[in-house]
């Protein structure tokens, strides 16, 4: 089972007139709940729900997709809104909404995770901003120390909320260090660190904890580095892109599906995921990450697309071998 614990948002996005808008589920812990539980892994999703109409239509969005509320806090706050713009590129800009809204309002003794618990993914607004970031960052502290459960972590950057990047890499780091997965994008750490390299700031990571940071390129792929030595670049899949909204959560629910059914999805084990099998888990994250992209909003892939993509996928390298063999025998 996977608890994703985090903050769940309205999106409310522009559409082409500019004048009018649609709301549609989203967030980042959110859409990688609904990520893993379209490819069938069980998933919880430990967060607080807005008793309100927004907040019911978060609740039965996740409950739609399969995700399990049962862990979830049903909250009097209202819920967190944001307001989101596309370019012609298909890019996303979001402007947040938060001030006195249910997901941060952890009080003590929550979040509250179930026995059953494997995996851990945590990240984004909800994992830092006052007063519930603390009590986040305490369960996965204790999750660490426990040593049993696999933590996964995405930082999801927004600046407009965490201020400038001097003051928010401590508050980052933190969670780097407590994580066995680390997943950021290259816009991340470009913002974080704008005097690094984002592959220079990946191995630094490793150094605090992980034994898995993956870095991604928007269409340029994705970098994977595991303190095992490993580094391992993967191309993006060529795609028409419609928008890029919940691409990043899609890659990270497709990552960690990859290192479940892998059977790596542990703390003792995936310090031991070999370069082939990073290289299956990274390419079926892009996958996930691609047919994302070929639809609008966070609508990530069921099970049942992302075979028939892999499949039509294999077929394709497969014609394209045969024939640089017939070109080859031809004597080119």
């Amino acid at each position: 089972m996977i608890s994703v614990i985090g903050e769940s948002v309205v999106d409310m996005v522009a559409e082409d007139d500019g004048r009018t808008y649609t709301a549609h589920p989203g967030g980042s812990p959110l859409n990688v709940a609904v990520g893993l539980a379209r490819l069938g892994d069980p998933t919880v999703f430990v967060a607080r729900l807005s008793s309100g109409v927004l907040g019911q239509t978060l609740r039965a969005h996740a409950t739609a997709n399969g995700v399990d509320l049962r862990w979830a806090v049903t909250a009097s706050e209202p819920a967190t809104l944001a307001i989101v713009s596309v370019d012609e590129a298909g890019q996303a800009a979001y402007d947040f909404h938060v001030e006195g809204t249910a997901d941060w309002q952890w009080r003590d003794g929550e979040p509250h995770l179930p026995a059953e618990t494997q995996v851990i993914h945590a990240g984004s607004v909800a994992a830092w901003r006052p007063p519930g970031g603390d009590r986040i960052a305490d369960a996965v502290a204790r999750a660490r120390a426990e040593g049993h459960v696999l933590l996964s972590y995405d930082p999801n950057i927004r600046p407009a909320l965490l201020g400038d990047p001097a003051s928010a890499r401590p508050l980052i780091e933190r969670y780097a260090a407590l994580a066995h997965v680390v997943k950021v994008s290259e816009e991340d750490l470009r913002w974080l660190y704008p005097e690094r390299q984002a592959s220079e700031v990946a191995e630094g990571w490793l150094a605090l904890g992980p034994d898995l940071v993956v870095v991604t390129y928007g269409g340029e792929g994705c970098l994977g580095l595991t303190r095992g030595g490993h580094a391992l670049r993967r191309p993006a899949i060529p795609v028409q892109v419609v928008d890029t909204v919940g691409a990043g959560d899609a890659f990270t629910a497709g990552l960690l599906d990859g290192l479940l059914r892998g059977g790596r999805a542990t703390p003792a084990l995936i310090g031991e995921l070999s370069e082939v099998e990073l290289t299956g888990v990274l390419d079926q994250a892009v996958m996930v990450a691609g047919l994302t992209c070929q639809r609008a909003g966070a609508n990530p892939p069921t099970r049942a697309e992302l075979r028939a993509a892999q499949d039509l996928d294999r077929r394709y390298r497969h014609t394209a071998k045969r024939s640089d063999r017939d070109i080859g025998a031809g004597g080119r």
